[in-house]
């Protein structure tokens, strides 16, 4: 997967998508709304069984649990964890769609505090609709990818794309 100016380039395919509202940075922070320009690799699948059949067998069903940890000064720092928890968090189960589908990333998986986390594939808003930092896809090119996507899958996302 390589993120270009017009989408994200896959498999001969080209997936319009939507990235952070701030661009993309080579100095990813947490809350700086930028897509972290490097290569990261997609860690975990999650999906909503409420709402989507499971769609690899590598998948994890989210629960009303289910939470992604966006506190830098907590030790579960950009992880995901289980509620309740005091500190600042993401719940994965929205009553939105947008986290219906999520592939996550390895983005700073050492959870160095302050580097940012939650960097996710999942699904937008409307298109051109920036996002925190994620990449998000309509609906249907989402299910495409994460039907051909494995742990493992290289995400290549150029500094030059930081303008």
């Amino acid at each position: 997967m390589v993120l270009t100016r017009q989408g994200l380039l896959w498999r001969g395919r080209l997936f319009p998508c939507s990235i952070g509202r701030a661009g993309v940075t080579a100095t990813k922070r947490e809350g700086d709304h930028a897509t972290p320009a490097g290569i990261l690799r997609i860690t975990g699948l999650w999906y909503r069984p409420d709402r989507l059949a499971r769609p690899a067998p590598w998948a994890r069903a989210i629960g009303p649990g289910d939470l992604w940890c966006d506190d830098p000064g907590h030790p579960a720092y950009n992880r995901h964890v289980r509620a309740p928890l005091a500190a600042s968090h993401e719940r994965l189960r929205r009553a939105d769609p947008l986290y219906d589908l999520i592939l996550t990333t390895d983005w700073n998986a050492d959870g160095v505090p302050g580097r940012g986390s939650a960097i996710f594939l999942h699904q937008w808003r409307r298109p051109g609709t920036g996002t925190e930092g994620c990449i998000a896809f309509a609906r249907p090119d989402l299910m495409r990818i994460v039907r051909q996507a494995r742990p493992g899958t290289r995400l290549v996302i150029p500094r030059a794309l930081g303008g």
